[in-house]
């Protein structure tokens, strides 16, 4: 098996006692290497269940877990325990999380449930949205879990006075929330965390459960998944952690490159081998990329080699404003597509939301097919988190986000008015709004009628929550369920229009879908466990992977195109405040350093997406507020081509960027 290997990654397979560092470059096969790592441990006796694989993703999760099964053959009972860190959060919590005061049976709360939390808050402290909207406490919220701070800590944090209002809201947030049963996807982490912190016994069963820990990504950790690797692995010490610092962009979701850049401190007995050997690109695309990265001075010491031959210089082109550049970049595109390249092998990166505007324009106009990666989520939709809610609300009845989602959809007479005096009695008695519901002729105001149409829709959800309990089939039962709620019919009542109504109703219909796939992969399949792999699940990534199925032109910013790669990639916008970012621009200026230096590591994710031809594009003035105003190149077009002089100093100079051709538009790479 190792023969398939080159000499350092049978070096990264074959040291398997002790803390290891795998620097893995990108296009040097990372996940080769952990699989086989993997099975190495189990030929040399490890029993499978014994090894823990971490990943951020469930699309690397499941190529791992499918290529160790491949490799050690399916027929084995036991397998390694390979998931993301949400997926182990999860398992460690469902087993602990009563020490904490939560039920075993919490449901986890998505984005939009946070909003209806966070919404509910406000409105009790009376606190208008324009004094806080519900989106910016979900951000500080996010950003205070992230940094393991608690509500009185932010209290105590906060500067401004929106921060103020966000920290007292968040103490409402998360007592509405832990009164409800839920956690956050927040919460898996900070839980998880806090109980291997306080529980030693909990600590020392969760790491007696393993003899060898495997983490990838591991450039991508926030503290508190450092600390959890930490205590994990602390006893045994067989610990390898997998990544690029090169490739580290994440720090605006917590991210820590300094974990990667200071392992050894952490471990002064690991090894360390580095995977410099690139099966993706062309030579002339690494001597960019390699050159480019260089400039970043805080980092482990490696350089790309190529293992492809020779190909095409990758090229630079400036244009005179945006819509110039998509015009530029879709007239390539087009030549490129007449040579007989396929559409889905070309890729349009970027650095911002805003920047697709005139290139999705253009290739409308040209009548070619594109996606634009990143968009609107599958789940996000407003039928399948109706159905979710109906599903939630049978496994958790104290989920009052979900309950008041659903009470009066499809409409059942219950009525706006009689849902506030319900909620409004709910609150005055410190009850779950189920609880009212079920004794609703016992609330004041409310009439005998209202009283029986809230008692049949509480006869609806018991009737659905026994037969859950008892099915075989949770696919069968689903189904039965959608039948029983006239879904179908609401829908196509108010979606007239047939595209709409049928377009619906497909993805309806996706939701049985994927409980059947769930079904038959689980082991013990639940509603509950159904829910909570849809609540972890990293769904934008599933809707990148089926849109890059079509054949159809990729449309992506930066941090979407992490770990992917195609044929073709133009990189756009190559200018001073977009790549880099104003912002981080700013910040390097300020007190934060090396935001400059994650944008250029963005930058070195693009260049590296590229397997044989890469363009550059920059435009000399774009609009901004409706104004055209000058741009400067940016100074990653200097340093990828190997000029060290800062943008500003030399376009005062020659008034000119890189390669730029007197009376010319374009003009080829170094």
């Amino acid at each position: 098996m190792n023969r398939q290997l080159n000499r350092a990654q049978r070096a990264a397979v074959e040291n398997l006692e002790g803390p290891l560092l795998v620097l893995a470059g990108a296009g040097t096969g990372k996940t080769r290497v952990v699989t086989y790592r993997i099975v190495n441990l189990v030929r040399h006796g490890v029993p499978p269940q014994r090894i823990l694989g971490v990943t951020f993703t469930n699309k690397a999760a499941r190529e791992m877990q499918q290529r160790a099964a491949r490799l050690l053959g399916r027929h084995r009972k036991q397998s390694p325990e390979i998931s993301t860190f949400h997926s182990l959060c999860v398992r460690i919590l469902r087993r602990h999380i009563t020490r904490l005061g939560y039920p075993v049976g919490f449901t986890i709360y998505d984005r939009s449930d946070q909003e209806s939390l966070a919404r509910a808050a406000l409105r009790e402290m009376k606190i208008s949205s324009a004094e806080l909207r519900p989106a910016d406490l979900i951000y500080w919220i996010g950003q205070w879990k992230t940094q393991a701070v608690r509500p009185p800590e932010a209290i105590q944090r906060a500067e401004t006075d929106r921060q103020h209002l966000a920290a007292s809201a968040y103490r409402r947030y998360q007592a509405a929330l832990q009164a409800a049963g839920a956690v956050d996807f927040d919460d898996l982490l900070l839980l998880t965390e806090e109980l291997l912190n306080r529980f030693a016994p909990v600590r020392r069963a969760e790491a007696d459960r393993f003899d060898h820990v495997l983490v990838d990504e591991y450039q991508d950790t926030n503290p508190s998944q450092y600390r959890m690797v930490k205590a994990l692995a602390g006893g045994h010490r067989n610990l390898c952690v997998v990544g690029d610092d090169d490739q580290a962009i994440y720090s605006w979701r917590g991210a820590k490159v300094e974990h990667i850049l200071r392992f050894k401190l952490d471990w002064p007995d690991a090894k360390v081998v580095n995977l410099e050997k690139n099966y993706r690109s062309r030579p002339e695309i690494l001597r960019m990329a390699n050159t480019l990265i260089t400039f970043n001075a805080y980092r482990h010491e490696k350089q790309l080699q190529p293992a492809r031959a020779a190909g095409a210089r990758p090229r630079i082109l400036q244009l005179e404003d945006e819509t110039e550049e998509a015009r530029a970049v879709v007239s390539d595109i087009r030549r490129q597509l007449a040579s007989g390249v396929r559409p889905q092998q070309i890729a349009i990166l970027f650095r911002t939301n805003e920047q697709p505007r005139p290139l999705e324009a253009e290739l409308r106009r040209a009548g070619l097919p594109y996606v634009l990666v990143g968009s609107l989520s599958f789940y996000d939709r407003r039928e399948i988190r109706d159905i979710l809610a109906y599903l939630k609300l049978i496994v958790a009845p104290g989920d009052d986000v979900s309950l008041l989602r659903i009470i009066n959809r499809p409409p059942r007479g219950i009525s706006q008015k009689m849902v506030r005096l319900l909620t409004e009695f709910a609150v005055q008695e410190g009850l779950p709004v189920w609880k009212v519901l079920e004794k609703a002729d016992c609330v004041p105001s409310v009439t005998a009628r209202a009283a029986d149409r809230v008692g049949s829709f509480v006869r609806l959800v018991q009737h659905w929550q026994a037969a859950f309990a008892k099915c075989r089939s949770l696919t069968t039962t689903a189904t039965d369920l959608v039948a029983s709620l006239g879904y179908r019919e609401e829908l196509r009542r108010t979606y007239p229009d047939p595209n709409d109504f049928e377009a619906r109703w497909q993805a309806v219909e996706q939701v049985i879908n994927a409980i059947g796939s769930y079904q038959k992969q689980a082991r013990q399949p639940t509603l509950r466990g159904f829910l909570d792999a849809v609540a972890i699940d990293d769904r934008h990534d599933a809707d990148k992977e089926e849109k890059l199925q079509r054949n159809a032109i990729a449309l992506m910013t930066l941090h979407a195109a992490k770990g992917l790669e195609f044929p073709h990639v133009y990189l756009v916008g190559l200018e001073e405040g977009l790549l880099p970012h104003r912002k981080s621009i700013e910040a390097d200026e300020g007190a934060v350093e090396g935001a400059v230096d994650e944008e250029r590591r963005l930058c070195y994710v693009g260049v590296t997406r590229a397997q044989d031809c890469l363009t550059l594009s920059m435009s000399l003035t774009r609009q901004k507020w409706g104004k055209s105003r000058d741009t400067l190149p940016s100074r990653f077009l200097y340093e990828l081509t190997g000029q060290a002089d800062h943008p500003k100093a030399s376009a005062a100079r020659t008034g000119r960027p890189p390669g730029r051709r007197a009376g010319g538009r374009a003009a080829a790479g170094r």
